[in-house]
Formats: structure tokens, sequence, C-alpha cells
């Protein structure tokens, strides 16, 4: 069902809406302002399979927010947003530690830590760091079956 949420309601009156709101239900608004304070009420209140859109004079959706809750995201191939954003903060990390002289090596199951300038082709460093991958990185030699 569609309905529109009225200029000027309060926070409490919007929150209040998507309580009572059934799955699948759709709030539109004509407000920028408001479709904020909407979405901002939607997430307080935790509610899932609810559409919030933002119309134009004729009608047309400029934004729209939808919110579901992540285990009922299909689990998929591709990595969705969230996890494209950990993986570009990853990448930002990387480029820290290159921009401070820090390799990363990969051994096995293991990623060490050591200073950019020794060569790794004589020896880690004693001094070299183990990093705690909390189970995420995994050396190819794990992947491969009966291992």
């Amino acid at each position: 069902m569609e309905q529109f949420i009225p200029e000027g309601s309060s926070v409490q009156v919007i929150r209040e809406l998507i309580r009572e709101a059934s799955p699948g239900e759709v709030f539109c608004c004509r407000e920028a302002a408001l479709f904020e304070i909407t979405k901002v009420a939607l997430i307080a209140e935790k509610a899932a399979d609810i559409t919030i859109q933002l119309l134009d004079e004729g009608n047309y959706v400029i934004r729209q927010v939808s919110s579901k809750r992540r285990i009922d995201q299909k689990k998929s191939e591709h990595l969705n947003d969230r996890q494209l954003a950990v993986v570009r903060a990853l990448e930002k990390v990387l480029q820290h530690c290159r921009k401070e002289g820090v390799q990363l090596i990969g051994f096995s199951d293991e990623l060490v830590a050591q200073p950019a300038h020794l060569d790794p082709a004589e020896g880690i460093s004693p001094f070299a760091l183990d990093l705690d991958t909390s189970d995420v990185y995994r050396g190819a030699d794990s992947l491969k079956k009966g291992v």
C-alpha cells in the first residue's frame, strides 16, 4: 500500500506511521527534509520491508530508500555494497602500509608484516609481526582439496 506523509508531520507521527506499517508498505513525500526525517525514523524503528520515496511535482520518484534485514538479503557470488566498502577501506590501509614502508608477506595461512626495505628473499626478520587476520585471510595452499 502507498501513503503520503503529510507535510509538517512531526517525528513522533512519522515513527507511529512506520510502526503501524505492514511489510511492503510505501511512504511518499514531496519535501527533501521530510524524506530525511522519515529515513531517520525508519532506522530508529528498525522496520523491515518498508520503502520511502521522495517524489517531484510530476509524481516521479527522485530518491528512494528501502529497508531490509541483513539476513533477508540474497546471498550472491557478487560482493554487496557494504562488502565493497570494506574492501575499499582495506585497500586504503594497504596504501598506508606502502606509504609507511610496511610490506605484507603471506605464508600459507599466515600474514606477516615487516619493514619494506628488508628483502623477503633473504628470510623473514625475527622482528616480523604476525597479523591477526581474524580467519579472513587464507593462503592459496589452504584452498586445495584435502588440505
